[in-house]
């Protein structure tokens, strides 16, 4: 199989979702032909319980959290995987975001 794309899914509070586009954008992910910040978007609520040894960007320590979050699901081509993971960490609030990667099967391989 040639899995040329991935697809990134991470989740972000409602007030960092243009700053987490704008470094995805940057470091080349959410790119169509002469389109940027191609994402898909929609809320929901996340759930952690932070040690005490945490520093949550928010909800509090050694409490079950329940926040309301936006879930960001873009692309980028492989050979951008590690620039644009790199810059939706730096560019993301919190201590430790979820990011999940999968490839994607390119078309013409159907």
């Amino acid at each position: 199989m040639d899995y040329r794309q991935l697809l990134l899914i991470t989740t972000v509070p409602a007030e960092a979702v243009e700053q987490v586009l704008d470094a995805i954008a940057a470091a080349g992910g959410g790119v169509i032909g002469q389109y940027t910040h191609c994402a898909f978007t929609h809320s929901g609520s996340g759930h952690f319980k932070p040690s005490e040894a945490a520093n949550p960007h928010i909800g509090q320590k050694a409490a079950l959290n329940a926040v309301d979050e936006v879930r960001i699901e873009t692309f980028c081509n492989r050979e951008n995987g590690k620039a644009v993971l790199s810059a939706i960490r730096a560019a993301h609030p919190y201590e430790e975001p979820v990011i999940y990667l999968l490839p994607l099967v390119s078309p013409d391989t159907l």
